[in-house]
């Protein structure tokens, strides 16, 4: 399955491979600690160092449990064989025992061809099964993993197909990256609509804070035609009618995957049948889901389940899109998991204190103007999502094709990967006079 050109070598003749150090207890309560990577900053192609732990390591063994820029580290635990290149991101860092360190013994070897091709191996072409250990924690030891036959390309064709695979994976960062300042700045504009509107009128203080003098403060129930549970009945993959779950509610929107069905007659399907701007409130879970709610846009034959509450508006007052975003914004959610009742592992809020959430009401005219500005941002994080998709299908098809020969570098043309001339701006835009 590997390009057949290329001669294999034991991956331990290719690399000195390094152990990392092993927590204590003395590591942990010691003093002069130093960081230190873990299996789970370790992802394929990348180093998280989002949460980096630290432990004491005694001077005469720290030199040699010290990374370098340009060491290839592989996951011995966890999802095994994972790897990525350390490239120096912070001045000093170690490794835990659970990784194995890779430091190239000749100059013919790029370590992150050895990363692509570690990943291809493991995760399409299924030529390492059984390198790790098939006990009660599956792992990759060191020999194991010294005696794994790799390829070993001239160092040209290393580099060349590094920098097409490298080009490819940076265009998929720079969408994660368009798509984080997106959402900063949703969040900045949220807070900016919500508090101070778009007239640039003065605030007053309110209980749920400040708010436009012009707006009025009322409870969801004053504005709702109707809030009711949904069906208490069991789905199966099949059925007359799609109902809908928590799975289906992401980023306030309802979403139409992993559907089950049911089979209800016609007067309960009419019941509990939803309609384009119906909004749905999660009333019940973890206290992390509890309290979110989605917007239906679309029309479709579908009914919901009980642990949902379908929440109706009277729209000449309120746009169901206004409260979903109002109702969605982190701070609104903070508010409302504090009115959840709490069971081990179980939060509840139902439709009662549901009716009882206050929130800002602008006029319908600005309602719109604040949706309108809510929506554009959310089509700048939905259009970064949708290509880092198809950058992610690109990056697997050819990360195949180039491990396996069926493609070289010379036949591809990657020119339409040239960067956007400007990511989303983390700027909060001009949202009040």
């Amino acid at each position: 399955m590997i390009n057949d050109a290329w001669p294999l070598r034991p991956l331990g003749e290719l690399f000195e491979i390094g152990a990392g150090k092993t927590m204590s207890a003395a590591a942990r309560d010691g003093v002069e600690k130093t960081p230190f990577l873990r299996t789970s900053n370790v992802l394929w192609d990348e180093i998280d160092l989002s949460k980096v732990d630290e432990m004491a390591i005694p001077p005469h063994e720290l030199s040699g449990k010290l990374l370098r820029p340009g060491d290839l580290l592989v996951c011995e635990g966890g999802e095994i064989g994972r790897a990525a290149i350390w490239n120096g991101e912070q001045d000093v860092m170690s490794f835990q025992n659970h990784l194995h360190r890779l430091r190239p013994l000749t100059k013919d070897i790029d370590p992150r061809f050895y990363v692509y091709f570690l990943q291809c191996g493991f995760t399409q072409l299924g030529i390492f099964e059984g390198a790790g250990n098939k006990t009660t924690i599956p792992n990759l030891s060191r020999n194991r993993l010294a005696a794994l036959d790799v390829p070993h390309p001239d160092i040209d064709e290393q580099r060349d197909i590094v920098r097409a695979l490298a080009r490819v994976r940076d265009a998929m960062k720079l969408h994660d990256r368009s798509t984080s300042l997106a959402q900063d700045l949703k969040r900045a504009a949220m807070r900016a609509l919500f508090t101070k509107g778009l007239r640039g009128e003065a605030q007053k203080e309110t209980e749920i804070g400040p708010v436009p003098e012009s707006w009025e403060v009322v409870s969801i129930g004053s504005v709702a035609t109707n809030t009711q549970y949904g069906l208490s009945v069991r789905g199966k993959p099949s059925g007359a009618y799609p109902i809908l779950r928590m799975n289906c509610q992401e980023d306030g929107k309802v979403h139409y995957r992993n559907l089950q069905f049911v089979d209800v007659d016609e007067s309960t399907f009419e019941t509990f049948r939803l309609r384009p701007g119906d909004l749905l409130f999660n009333r019940t879970n973890s206290i992390e889901l509890v309290g979110r709610m989605a917007i239906i846009e679309d029309a479709r034959d579908a009914v919901f389940a009980s642990y949902l509450v379908r929440v109706s508006l009277d729209d000449a007052q309120c746009l169901p899109a206004y409260l979903n975003y109002f109702m969605n914004w982190p701070s609104t959610q903070d508010e409302i998991k504090k009115l959840a009742s709490r069971a081990v592992g179980q939060a509840n809020i139902n439709a009662s204190k549901l009716r009882t959430v206050l929130f800002p009401l602008a006029t319908i005219a600005e309602q719109r103007e604040i949706v309108a500005v809510l929506d554009s941002i959310d089509r700048k994080i939905d259009l970064h999502r949708r290509k880092r998709a198809v950058l992610d299908e690109l990056f697997k098809a050819l990360l195949h094709k180039l491990m396996t020969g069926k493609i070289r570098v010379s036949d591809l043309d990657l020119s339409a990967l040239s960067p956007d001339p400007a990511p989303a701006d983390s700027k909060t835009p001009e949202v009040a006079a």
